[in-house]
């Protein structure tokens, strides 16, 4: 019985090595599909005017959306888990450069625009500097029915939206960062890297 005793432990100590390889395996290849996935999340794109030279840069994998008004620029994320999805928004609004307003009449009217916003409520706003330009940051909640159609109705979403309000040499900017509730968490380090690629003329 001795020996095949002895046969069954190194049969056993063969399979134990065999299972550490296949597990070493693994764990590379989801390595490898973890940096894949890193540098496509990573991946940004770039937008510019031509005619203001405005520039910034969002997420790559962020696709380019209709909007009910004229915009610059209107981009999603299709992969948000939300019937509303994240979206960035630049909004340019030309400036009466013989008598322009000032930045926080600027944020004014752009409260009393929002305030028509269904369930508005401005959270926070505070001095910022964006592209080395004077600026207002403005944090702000709303809820939407991001599909309002027959038997495709949702539930309303409560939205989180991060803008800031930039003067430039002959137009003010506004740059908002939208996102259901659920992802308000991630929003702001989103908006930083976002604002930090601004450039204004």
């Amino acid at each position: 019985m001795t020996p095949s005793l002895q046969t069954t432990q190194t049969w056993d100590f063969r399979l134990g090595r065999k299972d550490v390889g296949v597990a070493l395996v693994l764990l590379a290849a989801l390595a490898v599909g973890w940096v894949l996935r890193m540098s496509v999340e990573n991946r940004t794109a770039v937008f510019q005017d031509q005619a203001t030279g405005f520039t910034v840069t969002y997420p790559a994998t962020w696709g380019s959306t209709e909007s009910l008004r004229q915009v610059m620029l209107k981009v999603e994320n299709p992969a948000t888990e939300s019937a509303f999805k994240a979206s960035l928004v630049v909004d340019r609004r030309g400036l009466d450069t013989q008598n322009p307003p000032t930045l926080q009449q600027l944020v004014d009217r752009r409260v009393a625009q929002q305030g028509t916003l269904t369930a508005y409520h401005l959270l926070s706003t505070a001095d910022a500097t964006v592209s080395g330009l004077k600026s207002m940051r403005q944090e702000y909640a709303y809820v939407v029915q991001p599909i309002d159609q027959a038997r495709r109705a949702s539930v309303p979403v409560v939205v989180h939206a991060i803008e800031y309000v930039v003067i430039g040499k002959d137009s003010a900017y506004y740059i908002t960062l939208a996102v259901p509730e659920d992802e308000a968490a991630g929003a702001s380090p989103l908006m930083d890297s976002i604002i930090r690629s601004v450039k204004v003329n």
